[in-house]
């Protein structure tokens, strides 16, 4: 026989970014609870709003599967004396496991016998079981917790009610300081508290108090709504997914409704409309068939229709005072002056440690000097990129962005274009932002590239020469996210630039306010974050092998990883890597200064090896360089099943390891082969 049961926590409102993560990780929880403690079930269905999390099992077994579980001990020549008696190691193991020597059996394993005791528990029945709840819940994880009234613990929010019901029946269960009843609690205005009368019965009583436990319920809701809101006004809604999912946790029971603004406020930068609606009000815009923004936008509500219209009246005042200000802004900023704006940024820090906005902005011109050179750049792009260096964060200072900070760059970009910057300056001043998050939009234009790499690389090394180095998942500055930024930009444009030469660069340059320090702690990041480009597929022995290579450019790195998995499907592939490894191994002791000497080759099979690797040349794609060298390993083992390379006479001992060290100074710019696995 099977019943249904229903674990519901009632809290205070957590943030909307909480919710949907706590409901999962609920489910998940009790999911693997469930499956440990042997109680089968057909499906968990989760549920959640900002003061709720709760799960329902259906078909749920009313007592555990019994368990019979084998276990194997010591062999017998040890479990038994020469009298024939249990020894203290065959007594201690069964006491392990909380049985006898009584239960002991033999059984013969790979010709010998060993200790067997087969030990059986009957299942409990579901309502002891479920005494584990209490565990689950404690055992979540939130970003943020907080202490309340004179408790010790700490959880997301205050725990108000706990109703676990399997059936029709409360089950006793004591969470916190709080014990589990049959109570829930409605909407916090237009409901009350209700006593849940069974599991199956969840959604319908809640839904009587106005809540919608169901969160994808409540999303088909406001999608509705917003369609019906289309239909009669003839506009389209932008519904954004990640506002949809943030304001489908911050209510219990949405209406939909239509606001307006003054049209005159569209003459401010659409950008600034959209991110007072979106990212400040949790507005969603209103276009035309077009696509042309109108002065309309669309909220939900957490209630009922009632008194809808003070609250679109409500909505529509907070609303226009953001966007005076924005007009206010917008009219003043274009008053400004780019050179006396870039004036004052030496009066802004970018770090204590590390100086002013003014300071950072030259030594990123430096670095983007170096780009140029490196990456062959346009003399045309490299003005621009010059210019755009010199004033690219001077919309920092404006009111704008002093009010929406989150625009800096995008309102930089409309600013140059009115102050008759150039438009690659003008895009380069946004792009250099670029990207904003891990996976985030990537620039398009060389300008911008190159001005957003430099910024990132004069970041992350200004930090790091000061100490501010990254440790665990402590990352205050983001140094992870821009060094991630530089090598996907790089993978992007596909410029064949060695970060080890670039880095060397770097730090070789005479900077007056501050020099570079800790480079190798650098190159370590950089290879940290390249590695995580790689292809899931691609196992860590060639990805590891590939970052110890000679060749430090992104693109290179990532081809030689992705042709080396492939040709590990080949058979070949085992006897080439363990040929290649060998060489690498004893170069290694070879001495840097000896250069190979024709006249002390004692065999053909020395010139035939140091002619092949004269002919070596590594160019084309990274599986015709993986094939290249591959094709040496006949030579290769011709060598050493002919020459003795560790010899007596110091000279030819030299000599061979000089001309091992010339094949693995070209076989490293694909990987370092001794460190692939083949076994």
């Amino acid at each position: 026989m099977t019943k249904n049961l229903l674990i519901e926590l009632g809290l205070e409102e957590m943030p909307a970014y909480i919710v949907t993560p706590a409901m999962e990780q609920l489910r998940d929880r009790l999911i693997a609870f469930l499956k440990d403690s042997r109680l089968s079930f057909e499906r968990v269905e989760a549920f959640s709003t900002p003061r709720r999390l709760a799960v329902r099992v259906s078909e749920l077994a009313d007592k555990q599967d019994d368990l019979t579980e084998d276990f194997k001990g010591p062999a017998k020549k040890i479990a038994l004396d020469a009298d024939g008696n249990f020894t203290k190691a065959a007594e201690g193991f069964v006491r392990g496991k909380g049985l006898t020597t009584d239960a002991i059996t033999f059984r013969e394993v790979n010709g010998e016998e060993y200790v067997y005791v087969t030990k059986e528990e009957a299942g409990q029945p579901v309502e002891a079981v479920l005494a584990g709840v209490a565990d689950v819940l404690k055992s979540m994880t939130f970003p943020v917790s907080m202490h309340w009234a004179g408790n010790s613990f700490e959880y997301v929010r205050p725990v108000h009610t706990l109703a676990v019901l399997l059936d029709d029946q409360a089950l006793a269960l004591d969470f916190l300081d709080i014990s589990a009843s049959r109570v829930s609690r409605g909407h916090r205005f237009l409901g009350q508290e209700i006593e849940l009368t069974s599991a199956d019965s969840y959604e319908d009583q809640l839904r009587e108090v106005y809540v919608i436990a169901n969160p994808n319920e409540r999303e088909n809701m406001i999608i509705e709504q917003i369609r019906a809101i289309e239909a009669s006004h003839d506009v389209k809604v932008e519904i954004d997914e990640d506002l949809l999912s943030e304001v489908l946790n911050l209510v219990e029971y949405p209406t939909a409704f239509l606001g307006q603004f003054d049209e005159r406020y569209l003459a401010v930068p659409e950008e600034v409309l959209v991110t007072s609606m979106k990212n400040h009000q949790r507005y969603f815009v209103v276009r035309d068939a077009e696509g042309k923004l109108l002065p309309y936008f669309v909220s939900v509500r957490n209630g009922n229709d009632q008194h809808l219209d003070n609250v679109v009246k409500g909505n529509q005042k907070v609303l226009v005072a953001r966007l005076e200000d924005a007009e206010f802004f917008w009219r003043e900023d274009q008053k400004l002056h780019i050179s006396d704006l870039v004036a004052k940024l030496q009066n802004v820090n970018f770090h204590e440690k590390i100086g002013s906005l003014t300071e950072h902005m030259a030594r990123t011109k430096a670095v983007a000097q170096v780009l140029v050179d490196m990456a062959g750049v346009s003399a045309e792009d490299a003005a621009s990129i010059e210019r755009a260096a010199d004033i690219y964060k001077f919309d920092l200072l404006t009111g704008m962005v002093g009010e929406f900070d989150e625009l800096q760059g995008v309102l930089g970009e409309k600013y140059a274009r009115l102050a008759g910057e150039s438009e690659a300056v003008s895009v380069a001043i946004r792009e250099h932002y670029m990207p904003t998050s891990a996976d985030g939009d990537l620039p398009d234009t060389v300008p911008g590239a190159i001005l957003a790499i430099a910024d990132k690389l004069d970041t992350l090394l200004s930090f790091f020469s000061v100490g501010l180095i990254p440790s665990g998942s402590n990352d205050p500055y983001a140094l992870r996210r821009a060094t991630a930024g530089i090598v996907r930009i790089l993978d992007k444009f596909g410029w064949n630039l060695s970060l080890n030469d670039l880095v060397d660069c770097l730090f070789a340059l005479n900077l007056e306010s501050l020099s570079y320090a800790n480079q190798t702690e650098v190159m370590a990041f950089f290879k940290a974050r390249i590695e995580k480009m790689f292809d899931t597929a691609v196992p860590k022995d060639i990805v590891t092998a590939v970052l110890a290579s000679n060749n430090f450019v992104v693109r290179d790195l990532i081809e030689s990883g992705n042709a080396l998995l492939e040709a590990s499907k080949a058979d070949s592939y085992k006897a080439s890597v363990e040929s290649l490894a060998r060489v690498f191994n004893l170069a290694e002791k070879a001495d840097a200064t000896v250069s190979v000497d024709t006249n002390l080759f004692e065999n053909a099979h020395e010139k035939a090896l140091y002619d092949a690797v004269e002919n070596l040349e590594l160019s084309g794609s990274a599986e015709e360089q993986v094939s290249a060298l591959f094709a040496l390993s006949p030579a290769i083992n011709a060598f050493f099943d002919n020459t003795m390379v560790m010899v007596d006479n110091e000279a030819v001992k030299g000599n061979r390891l000089a001309l091992l060290a010339n094949l693995t100074a070209k076989a490293s710019q694909v990987a370092q082969f001794n460190q692939l696995n083949t076994k």
